[in-house]
């Protein structure tokens, strides 16, 4: 049956005209900005390492004397420019952390000089710490943290990237405790993105941990990923990759019989350069086709003991990406377009969910981006980022009009009972200002992370779902539980966050910076009305050669109300939808006689009339040491103290101590989101960064954390709606020890050797009873006396290799045509990384895992660039 993604224009037309005069307002100041920019004496140049690769972020300084008159950064071609420069005498100083500082004199007459190159070499361990600027890339500058993970795009290309997925694989660099509600936060040319479909050829820089304390951010610098995409170059440049996964190359997974056939094709082009001859305006072009079958695993168990077997899932998407680019004088404009496709067959199967419980989705978006940077005087500096994006989804069952049947851990089976569509159109945007003034370098902004209007039809569950508690009770054909819906599941919304900034980084001595800064934060849902949240933070560099610099910070972070959640309070609310749930019922035809859906008790779900809004405060302390050349030692301690934190509640519950009926009897399960949860981690960690010997550069990194707290975020119930005692407990992201290292080794002229290896302690899981013992519909209590998290799993370890080799066309230069090939191996012992770990003591699987991470496999890349 062929599955159409069906776009509903009806319920787009209430958000276009707001948005379109939001857009036009928008381009319109920035076109008027384009077009009467000053021209005057201008001041430009490159900053290169000494290999020649451009320096993209690095501190340009233009000094009269004593005084530092303008600062700007370089952009991705590594270039600089200043306007606006009146004539006399000047000195550029250019910067970057590990090289030493560039300068040159120059002298501006009537005329612009000749573009200059600053070529900056590598720092020697003085030079590395003793930086005497206040600009953003000072070591002695709090947000200039040396546990600050860089990759850069020739970094990414050399190390193991399983399909191109950046943020995927970084993903594990942060820290749990730190990340919000909504996951990771992923901030793409300076806006937060729920996109992370960025392709690899497009990263120009992606940053971890980047000022940790700073105001201009709502999450901590480890619960964040910044991510910095190429613009168009003054010189052509392209690329066509193609790549490949087969599973004949790969190993069996432990928990399947054969081989699943997975296969992989992805073929991506690439190109940038100037539109024009004049390299003023630049543009690039990314498209990308993939082509994935998944087939995941199966390991459940039914009556006639274990299902093993493998599901087919097939994945196809479009990528399309256009941006263009023009620089006139210090001022910069771009404009990108992206398009995105996705379908997805046999999704949801695998584990205990059985082939023909899978459900079919398909997604595209169209998405509009634009940036500008103006320099309006020689200390003021305006960035202005704006988005605009329009999605639609929809997921439907593979066998709709069949209830759904769930052996708690053990087996789920029937149709997958999902059948909605989805719409949002999303305006982003943050506008920031840089003021510098002698020792002070002020930032002030307006964010909006989400204005937004979501749109839902939803018939999920129509049919029903019948929950047993064990195979026992589902051979005798009795269900503890049946849900169902019915009714109007047609929803439309506003979602609207608004955040602003102020912050200050001052240079109090050549070994001394401090930073403070207030962040205030709006949600129209929840209680975002009092998030007023302080950062500080510092650097104090030790002795003459300024070799060791201690850094330090504390701050607030508030979160904010995810959107699934939004839309449960209004769905559930007693009018539109309609939600069921019958307890202990007859099997297979649970409704008595001729008694309706709507004539029974119905779920709700609502916010407490007491919610705050939760927020983290994380203080850190730790030491910056420069060992020798390129080299770099950081210890860190940080707490992170979670207030507030959001959980489930069914206050409806049956009430203690037989828990036999409901208060309410009118209603059934009343679903309270509340802000009573809280949490403690402790982390101590230490890295190596630079050049950790002659062949060999990168980073290693161990951490030791401890981390608690009694919730498992909005979603999650306590065993006893009644009685939260036992639920604190160790975190179920609490993992004790990690050691990651990625790197490059590198053999001259012959390969290249990229890699990435971490290992973990196991994480806990939780013992329950499998039976529903407060009679409230959940199989999730605990024996007497157990607490949350009190099981240990197993731990777990990967080592990922890269090989690649370039071979260059005879007769030409490094920036000729360029054939690339390149091997990456996943999991290269093989080892073998349980999942999945049953905690139920009326699962035949307790105590066992379920699945195990992807065996030893092999990917395979081809690309020809010029």
């Amino acid at each position: 049956m062929e599955f159409r993604l069906k776009l509903r224009r009806e319920s787009l037309n209430p958000s276009k005209t707001i948005l379109r005069r939001v857009i036009g307002a928008a381009l319109a100041a920035l076109f008027a900005g384009v077009c009467f920019g000053q021209t005057t004496r201008i001041v430009s140049g490159t900053v290169v390492d000494p290999s020649s690769a451009v320096l993209y972020g690095a501190s340009v300084t233009l000094a009269a004397g004593k005084q530092d008159v303008l600062r700007t950064i370089t952009d991705a071609t590594g270039e600089f420019r200043f306007d606006s420069v009146a004539p006399g005498r000047y000195e550029v100083r250019a910067e970057y952390p590990g090289f030493k500082i560039g300068t040159a004199r120059i002298t501006v007459r009537t005329g612009a000089p000749s573009p200059l190159r600053l070529e900056l070499a590598i720092a020697d361990v003085e030079d590395t710490v003793k930086v005497d600027s206040d600009g953003p890339q000072t070591n002695t500058n709090p947000s200039e943290n040396l546990d600050l993970i860089r990759l850069r795009s020739g970094d990414l290309e050399n190390l193991p990237v399983l399909d191109g997925d950046v943020v995927g694989a970084l993903a594990r660099l942060l820290d749990p405790a730190s990340v919000g509600s909504g996951g990771p936060t992923v901030v793409i040319d300076g806006l937060p993105s729920s996109d992370h479909n960025l392709r690899a050829s497009e990263i120009q820089e992606v940053r971890i941990n980047n000022n940790p304390y700073s105001a201009e951010y709502a999450r901590p610098g480890r619960g964040r990923i910044e991510i910095i995409t190429k613009t168009g170059s003054s010189k052509y440049h392209g690329s066509v990759d193609f790549g490949l996964r087969d599973f004949r190359l790969d190993a069996r997974n432990a928990f399947a019989l054969e081989r699943p056939p997975q296969r992989r094709r992805q073929l991506e082009a690439n190109i940038s350069g100037p539109l024009l001859k004049d390299d003023k305006d630049t543009f690039s072009f990314t498209a990308s086709r993939t082509r994935d079958g998944l087939e995941p695993i199966v390991y459940a168990f039914g009556l006639g003991g274990p299902i093993r077997e493998n599901a087919d899932q097939n994945q196809t998407s479009t990528y399309v990406s256009a941006q263009f680019t023009r620089r006139i004088h210090d001022n910069a404009f771009s404009f990108r377009y992206t398009h995105f496709d996705w379908s997805d067959e046999g999704a949801g199967a695998g584990g205990f969910v059985l082939p023909q419980t899978a459900y079919k989705s398909a997604s595209r978006y169209h998405q509009l981006y634009s940036s500008y940077r103006a320099v309006f005087s020689p200390t003021l500096l305006n960035e202005f980022f704006v988005r605009v994006k329009a999605e639609d989804s929809a997921t439907m069952s593979q066998l709709p009009g069949i209830s759904k049947i769930v052996v708690t851990d053990a087996f789920t089976s029937g149709g997958a009972q999902v059948d909605k569509r989805e719409t949002e159109r999303r305006l982003e945007f943050n506008d920031t200002v840089s003021w510098s003034h002698s020792r002070h370098l002020v930032k002030a902004g307006v964010n909006v992370p989400a204005f937004s209007r979501i749109g839902s039809s939803d018939r999920s569950n129509f049919d029903g779902t019948f929950y047993f508690a064990s195979l026992n009770d589902y051979a005798r054909q009795k269900p503890f539980s049946f849900i169902r819906q019915a009714g109007d599941g047609h929803l439309v919304f506003w979602q609207r966050q608004v955040a602003g900034f102020v912050q200050d980084e001052v240079k109090v001595a050549s070994n001394l910076s401090l930073a403070g800064g207030v962040r205030y934060e709006w949600q129209n849902y929840g209680a975002g009305y009092r998030n007023l949240a302080p950062r500080f933070s510092f650097a104090y560099g030790l002795g003459k050669a300024l070799k060791t610099v201690i850094r330090g910070g504390t701050g607030f972070f508030y979160d904010t109300v995810p959107t699934p959640e939004i839309a449960d309070t209004l769905l559930l609310d007693g009018s539109r939808l309609h939600q069921i749930q019958l307890l202990n019922p007859s099997y297979p035809y649970p409704f008595p006689g001729a008694i309706s859906v709507q004539s029974l008790p119905p779920d709700l779900a609502r916010f407490s009339p007491g919610l705050r809004s939760p927020y983290t405060l994380q203080y850190s302390l730790g030491v910056d040491r420069a060992l020798r050349k390129s080299l770099t030692l950081t210890a860190t301690y940080t707490a992170t103290r979670g207030v507030y934190l959001y959980r489930s509640r069914d206050v409806n519950a049956p009430l203690p101590p037989l828990y036999l009926s409901r208060p309410d009897p009118s209603i059934a399960v009343l679903r309270q989101f509340e802000s009573s949860g809280a949490s403690r981690n402790h982390a101590l960690q230490t890295a190596l960064r630079g050049n950790l010997s002659r062949f060999f550069s990168g980073m290693v990194m161990y951490e030791l954390s401890r981390d608690m707290d009694d919730t498992d975020g909005i979603a999650s119930f306590p065993a006893n709606n009644w009685d939260l005692q036992g639920e604190w407990s160790r975190a179920s992201s609490d993992i004790r020890h990690y050691l990651y290292l990625y790197g490059t080794l590198s053999a001259g002229k012959f390969f290249k050797f990229g890699l990435i290896f971490s290992a973990n302690s196991g994480k806990p899981y939780t013992m329950t009873t499998g039976e529903d013992t407060y009679h409230n519909g959940m199989t999730n209590a605990r024996p007497p006396g157990v607490t949350r998290n009190s099981l240990q799993a197993t731990g777990a370890a990967t080592l990922d290799l890269r090989w690649s080799r370039e071979f260059r066309a005879p007769g030409l230069d490094k920036n000729g045509l360029r054939l690339n090939t390149a091997v990456d191996v996943f999991n290269v012992l093989n080892r073998v990384n349980y999942r999945g770990f049953v905690g139920n003591l009326n699962s035949p699987l307790f105590g066992n895992p379920t699945s195990a991470a992807a065996a030893r496999r092999i990917q395979m890349t081809v690309a020809v660039r010029f």
